[in-house]
Formats: C-alpha cells, sequence, structure tokens
C-alpha cells in the first residue's frame, strides 16, 4: 500500500482556524522563539516583508508590555498567543489578514490609562504603544473573567496599494 502525502493546500473551511498557539512564561528570552515562529507564517500568510517587520514588532512589543507592566517583571506567569488567518468581507478591498489574542492573568487592565506618550519627549522606552497601533489595523483590549485579552488585527494590502520599491 503506498503512503498517501497530506494535501497541503489549505482548504477553504480553515478560514478562522487556529495557525500557530503558543503559551509561554513571562521571560524575556521567550521573545526571540516568538518572532521566529511567526516570521515565517506571516509570509506565508501573504504579508510583505515590511508588514512582517510591522506586525512582528506589534506583537513583540505587545508580550513585552504584558511582561513589563501586566506582571511586574516576574518571569513566570503565563502568556497565551494564538494567531489565525482572517478574510475581510467581500464588501472590503483587500483579502488576508491575520488576528493576535494575547491572554494574561495580571491585573485589570484601566484602558483609559494607556496612553502614548508624546513623541516629541526624547527619552528611551515607551514607544510601544504607537508602535503597536501605527502597525496594525485593530486594537482591542477587553477584560473577561481573570483574563487580559489583546486582539490585534492587521489585513495585508493589496498589490495595488503597496508602495513601489
Amino acid at each position: 500500500m503506498a503512503s498517501q502525502q497530506p494535501d497541503m493546500k489549505r482548504p477553504s473551511n480553515m478560514n478562522h482556524d487556529f495557525l500557530l498557539k503558543i503559551e509561554l512564561r513571562s521571560h524575556p528570552r521567550w521573545l526571540g522563539v516568538l518572532r521566529g515562529a511567526m516570521e515565517p507564517l506571516m509570509g506565508v500568510l501573504g504579508f510583505s516583508e515590511e508588514e512582517c517587520r510591522a506586525i512582528i514588532r506589534a506583537v513583540d512589543e505587545a508580550v513585552s508590555n504584558i511582561m513589563r507592566h501586566s506582571y511586574s517583571g516576574r518571569l513566570d506567569r503565563p502568556i497565551k498567543i494564538s494567531c489565525r488567518s482572517l478574510r475581510r468581507r467581500s464588501n472590503v478591498k483587500g483579502g488576508q489578514g491575520v488576528e493576535f489574542l494575547l491572554l494574561d492573568r495580571g491585573p485589570a487592565v484601566d484602558p483609559t490609562k494607556l496612553q502614548c506618550r508624546p513623541l516629541d519627549e526624547v527619552r528611551c522606552g515607551g514607544l510601544g504603544l504607537h508602535f503597536i497601533r501605527g502597525s496594525m489595523d485593530r486594537v482591542e483590549y477587553k477584560r473577561t473573567g481573570n483574563m487580559n485579552r489583546l486582539r490585534l488585527i492587521k489585513y495585508a494590502r493589496s498589490s495595488k496599494q503597496r508602495p513601489n520599491p
């Protein structure tokens, strides 16, 4: 009996299936592992190199903020990250998108206090929210039970929308 090769084509019913799920501890050493897992996946989903870098930077900043602010630098707290592909509605230009859900068990966050620092204030750090909001199409924070839930969405620009190299 000949062995069958798995069909590597993505079935159309997988539009909302998770492509990647990672649970890591709140130690900064795991950020490189997360970035390494995301890079090839964003390329497969059709994002340009520039978009890949922006998405990875936004997710990296969001996870870093969880480590630093939600968990106050504790190195052993759980962070769950899931990624799934999205399709825009047919009446909207563009197509492939990606959604990241980041979950942590830190204290509740007051969304009104999630303010970007002024860009003209010259000092190290504090630009993570600028990177996140500037890179993603949607950024949503919600508290569900004892979990903080950050939802990040980015849609690939169509080739007509991409700047010329």
